[in-house]
């Protein structure tokens, strides 16, 4: 079984320069929240009131067939001011599919993006972090920034309980973290237990959160 750690090592980090994993070098007290899989309404809309109860922002990594299928749920997210980045159409896994599906699938999702809204900056996450070289190489040409993470809350596995997620994001985060949480229904009970909780002590330590 693959133990996939919350706290990104370093070594990691230098041996993939061309990802974004933190922002560390910005010198400011922020954290920057990232929500993955989404938009769906039973989930994405309780990220959403909890962001604003903390006057929270954050980036949503939206896959294409959920904002074609809850459109107004996308629509809110961008009137609250949070940023979007593209998740693939179909959530497609890179290592098992061919390089031209790849691109138009994320292509796609793009198209589907500048239906509800103007791009300014192209952001891309690649599902389960998988991206091989040459459709790094297309992407980048493309325009777009990979963006992974620094710090990854579990929410989605169910061997995580709610309290491990909550702790997985407050003991490995510091000013400059990208922490990946999922607004998804796999992740729900984690996510909700956690997240107000991390809005919180966070705030309580002068910590904003911005997005990407």
């Amino acid at each position: 079984m693959k133990i996939i750690p919350a706290k990104t090592p370093d070594s990691i980090k230098l041996l993939f320069p061309n990802y974004i994993w933190d922002f560390y070098a910005r010198k400011e007290k922020k954290i920057y929240l990232t929500f993955d899989d989404g938009p769906i309404p039973e989930v994405t809309e309780f990220v959403l009131d909890q962001l604003n109860l903390f006057k929270a922002k954050a980036t949503f990594f939206s896959i294409g067939e959920n904002i074609k299928k809850h459109p107004e749920v996308f629509s809110r997210i961008i009137a609250e001011g949070h940023r979007i980045g593209n998740h693939t159409m179909n959530h497609l896994k890179a290592r098992k599919s061919a390089f031209s599906k790849y691109i138009e699938n994320v292509q796609e999702c793009e198209e589907k993006i500048s239906e509800h809204t103007e791009i300014k900056g192209k952001l891309f996450r690649p599902p389960y972090g998988q991206l091989s070289k040459s459709k790094l190489t297309a992407l980048r040409k493309r325009g777009y920034q990979i963006i992974l993470w620094d710090v990854l809350s579990k929410d989605w596995d169910k061997n995580t309980s709610p309290e491990q997620c909550f702790e997985n994001v407050i003991n490995n985060s510091k000013s400059g973290s990208i922490i990946v949480f999922h607004d998804s229904i796999k992740a729900s009970k984690n996510l909700e237990f956690a997240l107000p909780k991390v809005l919180k002590y966070f705030t309580e330590k002068g910590y904003v959160f911005d997005k990407i």
